[in-house]
């Protein structure tokens, strides 16, 4: 569109991307994790990326009865698997990229809070953190190439 539009409840704000998507957002978790884990992972990586970046966040939700609800991430998060190895090599080509990254070890369960875990991911060198998982935000074929080797979840 070239104008903003006014529906019953929405304002449609020009420029503002859908389908297809421009960029591409992607949470990669190490195969054999518990579905507890799986979840708990996404949901922080896909937390961190939506802090990090402003620009993924939508605008707030509004019922018809005019009950309002936070705002999510504007597009898709496709969730994939792979081998520890799959996720050293994406981490490294990740930061390679200068992409937004964001990081969960498996040191990261066994913590109580956010100081916590700050403090056991700067303690291990990056080449050595045992990852669980990571999230990447960028340009489509650059994330493509970050997450090369890994699959989509099950």
């Amino acid at each position: 569109m070239t104008t903003a539009e006014s529906t019953d409840h929405e304002t449609i704000v020009p420029g503002e991307s859908g389908p297809p998507w421009p960029t591409k957002i992607v949470v990669l978790l190490r195969e054999g994790l518990l579905p507890w884990q799986e979840l708990n992972v996404t949901a922080f990586l896909a937390g961190a990326l939506a802090a990090a970046v402003p620009e993924l966040v939508g605008r707030p939700y509004e019922d018809a009865d005019g009950t309002r609800y936070l705002p999510m991430i504007r597009q898709p998060v496709l969730v994939m698997t792979g081998s520890a190895d799959v996720l050293a090599a994406a981490r490294e080509r990740a930061l390679q990229r200068g992409l937004p990254t964001s990081l969960f070890t498996a040191d990261l369960f066994a913590t109580g809070g956010d100081a916590e875990n700050r403090a056991a991911v700067r303690a291990v060198r990056g080449a050595d953190l045992d990852l669980v998982g990571i999230a990447v935000h960028g340009p489509k074929n650059g994330v493509d190439k970050v997450v090369k080797g890994a699959r989509m979840h099950p």
